[in-house]
């Protein structure tokens, strides 16, 4: 059999004003700080030597602004794929961590304590959301085999998907191993799912 291999590359969307006031976002939306703007802006520059063919983005609303600015410079096609939304947090959306810990702390730590199976009251496990990225990356790969891809997402779908690939238990006890605002790569040769580059390249300085 012939491989195919389908470069996918994964980002966060830049800064928003929820971001800024360290409020979790999930599945509610909050626009692009100025800040986040003008974060968006560089990071077009810097994708540029890549030479994407196609930017895939989570149909909620931040990704898709930071995608605009971005693709200001890349000028490629893109589209929207709702299974790139970031986890849902059902009761907890728009509460930073500070509060949930005040109002509800038992609950979060046993709920931190159920790795890939956290959820959060209302909302959906980190497995759902990793089965989810994990389908938005096989169709991308059979709709687009061989190109190169950008995906542009959340911090949530991000980490699962990387710490599939990273085999991680997902427990609060793990060390980090993300670096925040960075590019990764990954390899899709026909359907086998591959990290390439973990933290590959700071998208701001």
């Amino acid at each position: 059999m012939k491989i195919i291999s389908t470069q996918i590359g994964l980002i966060r969307h830049s800064m928003t004003l929820w971001n800024e006031e360290k409020k979790i976002q999930g599945q509610h939306n909050s626009r692009l700080s100025s800040q986040g703007k003008e974060m968006a802006e560089a990071w077009g520059k810097t994708l540029q030597p890549f030479q994407w063919q196609r930017i895939i983005t989570s149909d909620l609303g931040r990704a898709r602004e930071t995608t605009a600015i971005i693709n200001r410079q890349l000028k490629i096609p893109y589209s929207t794929d709702p299974l790139l939304r970031e986890q849902n947090w059902g009761n907890w959306t728009g509460l930073t961590l500070a509060e949930i810990k005040k109002q509800d702390k038992a609950h979060l730590r046993a709920a931190q304590r159920n790795g890939w199976q956290f959820q959060p009251p209302g909302g959906e496990s980190r497995e759902t959301v990793l089965k989810r990225g994990l389908q938005a990356l096989k169709q991308a790969n059979h709709a687009w085999a061989g190109q190169r891809l950008l995906i542009v997402c959340h911090e949530g779908v991000i980490k699962c998907l990387l710490y599939h690939l990273c085999d991680r238990a997902f427990l609060p006890e793990e060390p980090a191993i993300l670096k925040k605002y960075h590019l990764h790569i990954l390899t899709m040769n026909n359907s086998a799912l591959t990290l390439t580059h973990l933290n590959h390249l700071p998208l701001s300085a």
